[in-house]
């Protein structure tokens, strides 16, 4: 989906919004926004200036992080553990012998776009586009992915 900016067509991935527009946008103030950055629960498009800059798709992760504090009742750590239990190998495939040396598949207490160690199949890819990452944002029910994936034989 392109949204139109000005006279301008731009992908709705793509990294237009400041952080105050972001905030506005959102109706999420600037600081919690800058503590979901810093606790890996949003990864913006950060310039070679450093300056964070936001997409459409960004604003709507926002907005779902957002509901999941005040209609869930979870905290920031909640939310980071709930995205850290995405069975990422179900929606972004890779062999068991690459799972078997990532620490996505390990851990439990950060989600793959935070894992330190990944194999070649998402090594090389910028986290914020991936599939796995975006997965909240398009899915409400975590919960259904989750019994799904974990109920499933290996």
């Amino acid at each position: 989906m392109n949204q139109s900016i000005g006279n301008n067509v731009v992908s709705n991935t793509e990294p237009v919004y400041s952080l105050g527009t972001a905030s506005r946008l959102s109706q999420i103030s600037v600081h919690s926004i800058r503590q979901y950055i810093d606790n890996g629960l949003i990864i913006p498009h950060t310039t070679t200036t450093k300056r964070h800059l936001f997409s459409q798709v960004d604003i709507m992760r926002l907005k779902c992080i957002k509901n999941q504090l005040l209609q869930m009742g979870l905290n920031i750590a909640g939310i980071k553990a709930l995205y850290s239990l995405i069975p990422c190998w179900s929606i972004h495939p890779c062999s068991l012998e690459a799972r078997k040396k990532c620490d996505a598949y390990y851990s439990i207490s950060v989600p793959c776009w935070e894992a330190s160690k990944k194999e070649k199949e998402c090594k090389n890819e910028e986290c914020r586009y991936c599939n796995v990452y975006r997965y909240p944002e398009e899915h409400a029910d975590l919960k259904s992915l989750i019994k799904n994936t974990t109920s499933a034989p290996a």
